[in-house]
């Protein structure tokens, strides 16, 4: 009688969920309200933090403000390319985009943060891209260095919101900050919940820019959003996730990146499978190929791999669930002939503790786990309620 109570309550919500994504007003994102910053933007020298995903209805921001003669100076470009047309991890180089002519910087590898010349020359910057709510998603680290510079030179930042697609739920460690990285720099929950105009809030109202400077941000709100509504993305955020299945998915399987588990990169279904050529059991076989620009060396490539589809499984389990699935990172773990082959150094930076390898390494339970992120996790929500502006989602 339990399970068949907790199974109702689980349709209940995911049905709740479900009805409110589709019969809600249709949401407005911040660069979809052009008049509410396009009089700002009149004479005045603009620089654009954008990416694919920096769309106007059918139109990229940087086409709609150059046809209503906004003076574009140059733009910066995070992880993927402003195209977003380069695989994770692959070299951004800065230069000049083909289709407009205008000077390309790259955020990517050696200059994560814009220098000062790159920026004092502008009256405005603008950030514009879609993030996923997960903390090793590295454009809200791309935020935080245009964040710094801007706030250094007294430059104000125009924010255009977006929904953020994992945002109906908060969950994981929160970072321990001896494991700051580029895949972590603050001290927020693995999925934090917040969309990129809330997590700039946060970062100025908790002064983790350096010597604790506040940028002077503007942020143009999403339209009719709330958190818990589910945001279908209509571009994909990166070349690896190119639907919602992935999306949902990627907070659960990016950790797989610190561990000898392929996640579908070089496939029709990355972050959508796991697997590798010697693992024991599974449904699913599955086998790398170079992808130009979406994965140009993936893990056992041109090797078969067997294991688990998973892209099923959001509809199923994950939304209504509300948590980071960490079922799967344990039975691999289980599984491994070769324990001590499991993990690489990549593993903490992600999970941004190493308490979390050492959990999986004692076989600690996955209740122990979860009681372990506490009371991080609690006093991380509450703080994270100062910055929120749209309506929380509700458990």
């Amino acid at each position: 009688m339990k399970m068949k109570v907790v199974k109702y309550t689980q349709a209940i919500l995911f049905l709740m969920l479900f009805c409110s994504a589709t019969t809600h007003a249709a949401i407005i994102t911040g660069a979809e309200q052009i008049s509410a910053y396009l009089p700002l933007l009149k004479g005045k020298k603009v620089g654009l933090v954008v990416n694919q995903t920096s769309m106007v209805g059918k139109s990229h921001l940087v086409d709609t403000l150059r046809s209503m003669k906004v003076k574009i100076v140059r733009i910066f470009a995070p992880e993927h390319g402003f195209r977003g047309d380069h695989s994770a991890g692959a070299h951004v180089a800065s230069g000049k985009d083909a289709r407009t002519g205008l000077p390309v910087v790259s955020l990517y590898g050696a200059n994560k943060k814009p220098k000062a010349e790159q920026i004092s020359d502008l009256d405005w910057v603008i950030f514009d891209i879609q993030d996923v709510g997960a903390r090793f998603y590295t454009y809200i680290s791309t935020l935080h260095y245009v964040m710094e510079t801007c706030a250094a030179l007294k430059k104000p930042l125009l924010i255009l919101d977006r929904p953020n697609p994992n945002g109906y739920f908060v969950d994981g460690p929160v970072l321990d900050m001896k494991f700051q990285s580029f895949v972590g720099m603050h001290p927020v929950a693995m999925v934090h919940g917040m969309t990129i105009g809330e997590y700039a809030q946060m970062i100025n109202g908790e002064r983790w820019l350096k010597d604790s400077l506040k940028c002077n941000i503007k942020i143009i709100a999403c339209k009719n959003y709330a958190h818990n509504l589910l945001y279908k993305l209509p571009v994909r955020p990166s070349p690896n996730l190119p639907n919602m299945e992935s999306v949902y998915l990627y907070p659960s399987l990016c950790l797989f990146e610190g561990t000898n588990v392929s996640i579908g990169r070089g496939t029709d279904k990355p972050f959508q499978c796991i697997g590798k050529p010697d693992f024991d059991g599974g449904n699913y076989t599955f086998t790398p190929k170079p992808i130009p620009g979406v994965a140009d060396d993936p893990p056992y490539k041109n090797q078969q791999c067997s294991g688990f589809v998973l892209n099923n499984f959001p509809e199923q389990y994950l939304i209504n669930s509300r948590k980071i699935y960490l079922m799967w990172l344990t039975g691999c773990y289980e599984k491994e002939k070769d324990k001590s082959k499991f993990f690489n150094d990549f593993f903490d930076k992600l999970a941004g503790t190493d308490m979390l390898r050492k959990q999986i390494i004692a076989g600690t339970s996955e209740k122990d786990i979860r009681k372990s992120w506490e009371p991080a996790l609690s006093n991380f929500r509450k703080t994270r309620e100062k910055y929120l502006l749209y309506p929380d989602y509700v458990n």
